[in-house]
């Protein structure tokens, strides 16, 4: 299965070099060249989850040279779980651009999508921190152009700020990345999880530095307090696809954060210790906090979801923070439902908002078209977005509340306080959208029906369902995930198998 863990990079860079060199102008042929690719990948994604899950850890290592001198790419349960996560996600998008006419309005929708494929799926397989760092600089590219596609004063705006705040956290990485290379020589992140334990007790500030400033760069792509200033304007002024699809991109802060926290700085090692912890642990909590304050007080239904977002990481990092097997199981689970909850606020939000006749939730509208079909899916999402029962979301947080039961006053206290507040959120923006507007006296103006972007929408929502109903599964595989991350034996060995592949 090795040679096929290079497949979810190859694929969609090959295709969109086609898109750009031979289908140029073409949309149709982009959309049939796009899904088919993204199909591929999904088959990929079950593939490399399936052997990740039976036969542990595998690398590639490119042109058969031998880590850490080589650039090295290993699937284990983790990476190929974020794999088909992303997989997933983006056939959604790609079903709901076509569906809802967004890839009409600016060129090279479907290449920047590949792009995008290509940039993440780098960083979640990448065996090497420096590769990381490559894979951010690529996912940026594309996102950006994404972020501005369809053009307009105010998304352009956002997209400088994002690529200006993202380029200060490229800049931290490079810096970090020199660091840890001064004191071990590698940067292959099994090797620095071999040679960091044994490093001299000289080099341990210079460590401690490095560790610092990697967490900053990951917390800048996870938008976690105090560098979130990012995500609100950018994520509500994107189209509503491309936020949606953004929902999976804030994971790889937190994926990095934990492949981090317990492979190259885990709590035992002496030069860290619990510095990783103590730096996320804090912020975590403000930022859940943050962001429902945010939810309850946006003005548009975009920025709604984007203060959601916000929460969502603000949980995840929550969970992350404790580097304890069952702590990062919890948040595992509670990082697939945010990512499919978010992304389900973002299209709903994107169907509303080119209905209404203003994007403002404190100002009167009038009703719209499929406002009863548009009501019933915001009340779905709402639900799972806020962590009400019986949905996957109610599950994640009591997985997360469990997991810090010697710290509940406080915990416990921040993470049900803030959850009150998005249903307050959110059940006001119902109300304001969906029930004020059904009395207003005038017909709504025609609008097509868009039965594929509903599909695409509806198919988020079967996928909360499916992840509330096979919780007990998932978990159970989610538990043995988290084992295998906090004993990182096997996945270390499988980076000193070179010339296997």
């Amino acid at each position: 299965m090795s040679h096929w863990i290079i497949a979810p990079i190859v694929l969609p860079a090959l295709v969109a070099a086609l898109m750009v060199i031979a289908l140029r102008g073409d949309l149709f042929l982009q959309r049939i060249a796009g899904l088919a690719s993204i199909l591929a990948l999904n088959g990929i994604a079950v593939a490399l989850l399936v052997s990740a899950t039976i036969h542990g850890p595998e690398a590639y290592f490119l042109g058969n040279w031998p880590a850490p001198f080589g650039i090295v790419l290993v699937a284990d349960r983790l990476s190929a779980l974020m794999v088909a996560l992303l997989a997933g996600l983006a056939l959604v998008a790609a079903l709901y651009a076509i569906g809802s006419g967004w890839d009409r309005r600016g060129a090279h929708f479907h290449p920047l999508l590949q792009f995008l494929l290509m940039g993440i799926g780098g960083a979640f397989l990448t065996g090497d921190a420096f590769n990381l760092f490559v894979f951010f600089e690529v996912l940026l590219i594309a996102s950006y152009g994404l972020m501005i596609h369809g053009g307009g004063s105010a998304r352009t705006r956002a997209g400088i700020q994002y690529i200006a705040f993202n380029l200060v956290g490229s800049s931290l990485f490079l810096f970090a990345l020199a660091l840890l290379y001064a004191v071990t020589g590698t940067l292959n992140m099994a090797d620095l999880a071999q040679k960091l334990p044994h490093l001299p007790e000289g080099d341990t500030a210079l460590l401690r530095v490095a560790a610092v400033m990697m967490i900053l760069v990951f917390a800048i792509k996870g938008a976690l307090v105090p560098l979130q200033f990012w995500l609100p304007g950018t994520y509500a002024n994107a189209p509503g696809v491309v936020a949606a699809l953004f929902a999976v991109m804030t994971k790889i802060g937190a994926y990095a954060t934990l492949r981090a926290g317990t492979l190259v700085f885990p709590p035992e090692l002496a030069a860290t210790g619990s510095l990783l912890s103590d730096l996320l642990f804090p912020a975590a909590l403000v930022t859940l906090s943050l962001g429902a304050l945010g939810v309850l007080g946006a003005r548009t239904l975009p920025r709604l979801a984007a203060f959601g977002g916000i929460a969502s990481m603000g949980t995840a990092f929550l969970a992350i923070s404790a580097f304890t097997p069952q702590a990062t199981s919890a948040a595992l689970y509670y990082i697939l439902h945010s990512t499919l909850a978010t992304a389900a606020l973002f299209l709903v939000a994107d169907l509303v908002s080119r209905r209404r006749s203003h994007p403002r939730l404190d100002r009167s509208a009038q009703t719209f078209p499929q406002l009863g079909l548009i009501g019933g899916l915001f009340l779905v999402t709402a639900i799972a977005v806020a962590g009400m029962p019986p949905l996957s979301g109610f599950i994640g947080k009591l997985l997360v509340l469990e997991a810090f039961r010697a710290q509940a006053p406080l915990v416990w206290t921040v993470v049900l306080v803030s959850s009150f507040l998005m249903i307050l959120g959110l059940a006001r923006a119902g109300s304001l959208i969906f029930w004020k507007a059904e009395s207003g006296s005038r017909d709504p103006e025609p609008f097509a029906p868009e039965p594929l972007a509903f599909a695409a929408t509806i198919g988020l929502l079967l996928a909360i369902a499916a992840l509330t109903v096979f919780a007990g599964p998932v978990t159970d595989w989610l538990s043995g995930t988290a084992a295998a991350l906090h004993a990182p034996e096997a996945y270390i060995a499988a980076n000193q198998l070179g010339g296997d592949s």
